[in-house]
Formats: C-alpha cells, sequence, structure tokens
C-alpha cells in the first residue's frame, strides 16, 4: 500500500481558513527559504502569506516545525510526480523522467535536508515516513517497468534513491555533468544496455 500525504503529515484535521493559512506559509517558507537559505527570517514568511506572525506560530512553533513542513510537502509532490507521469507515459518513459526529476528534486532540497538534520534531535520522525513515500513512489515505478520488460529485476526502490542522490552530489559541483550521468543510469537499469535509454516495452 502506499504512503498518503496524509500520513507524512502529523497535524491534526483543520478548519477550511485554518488550512488555507497553513498551506500559504508552507508555500511562501518554500519561497523565501529557497532565495535566502534556512535560516531566513520567519517574519519575511508570514509577511509574504499575509498573516500576522502569532498564526504563523500557531501552526508553527518553531522554526524546526516550518522546515519539517516544507520538507514533507516538497517529498511529496516529488513523490506524487511518479503516479502523474505513470498516467501520462509508457512505464519506462515514467520512469526515466522520474529518474531526472529526482536528481534536480535531490539538488534542490539538500540545504533544507541538511539543515533539518543539523537541527533535529535523533527521536525526530520526519524522515523516515518521507523516505517511505518516496520507496514506495519509486516501486511503483519498478514494477511497473518490470511488467513490461523495461528493468532489469534486481534494482530496487532503495538503490534507485541511492543513485539518484549520488549523481545529485556529482551535479552540484560539477552540473554539466548531471544529464550524462542520469543517461548512464537510465541505460544501466535495462536488461541488457548496450547503449541508449530504457528498452521499448515489450509488446
Amino acid at each position: 500500500m502506499g504512503i498518503t500525504t496524509e500520513s507524512c503529515d502529523p497535524r491534526r484535521p483543520m478548519r477550511s481558513d485554518a488550512r488555507r493559512n497553513y498551506e500559504r506559509l508552507v508555500a511562501m517558507a518554500r519561497e523565501v527559504f529557497t532565495e535566502q537559505g534556512p535560516d531566513a527570517p520567519l517574519d519575511e514568511i508570514a509577511r509574504r502569506a499575509e498573516v500576522g506572525p502569532g498564526t504563523l506560530y500557531r501552526h508553527f512553533p518553531n522554526r524546526v516545525a516550518l522546515l519539517e513542513a516544507v520538507f514533507r510537502d516538497e517529498i511529496g509532490r516529488h513523490a506524487d510526480r511518479a503516479y502523474t507521469l505513470l498516467k501520462e507515459r509508457g512505464p519506462a518513459d515514467a520512469l526515466a523522467g522520474w529518474i531526472r526529476e529526482q536528481v534536480g528534486h535531490a539538488s534542490s532540497i539538500r540545504g533544507l535536508a541538511s539543515a533539518l538534520q543539523a537541527a533535529m534531535d535523533e527521536g525526530s520522525g520526519c524522515f523516515a515516513p518521507c523516505t517511505t513515500r518516496l520507496c514506495c513512489a519509486a516501486e511503483t515505478l519498478l514494477t511497473a517497468a518490470r511488467e513490461v520488460g523495461a528493468v532489469r529485476a534486481d534494482i530496487d526502490a532503495d538503490d534507485l534513491l541511492r543513485l539518484g542522490h549520488a549523481i545529485a552530489a556529482v551535479a552540484d559541483a560539477a552540473p554539466e555533468k548531471a544529464e550524462r550521468l542520469v543517461s548512464v543510469l537510465i541505460s544501466g537499469l535495462r536488461p541488457e544496455c548496450p547503449s541508449g535509454l530504457l528498452p521499448q516495452p515489450r509488446r
């Protein structure tokens, strides 16, 4: 069974107006953290969300809570893309497209993830459910691709995520290498990989 957005989000159900404020705050926090880093002023986030500081602190009692919310939201968006791509494309193309997006996504949230790791204690439950959600999305794509003979049987979701993150780490230092490395990874997923990307599905 897949992990839902709600299972990565421990908050209780909200009234519609509170939910709108929460979503605006998360969206503006993503924007401000992207522009200014994870130490950006929280008052700036409240201002852009058009709410008072009190509203921000009712939803997020401290900076770590807000960072966690943005991180969960980012992971959820990326995981959901797997299912969207699978509806829009064939299994092989969906998997290749998601891998490319994964590398860009891993690079974009690296600072956020590092800030969370530095700020959270060992008992925090933020990372584990989100990792599970990504693994569910990756395994859904891999299963669909295996069923049409487009991917080798010995690759699992953990392999896929680790390889994508490794390429993202290299791409941070050498962005021009990213696409070539992604193409090599996608080619290597094939049952037989002479050259090129994933094979055409079996008819």
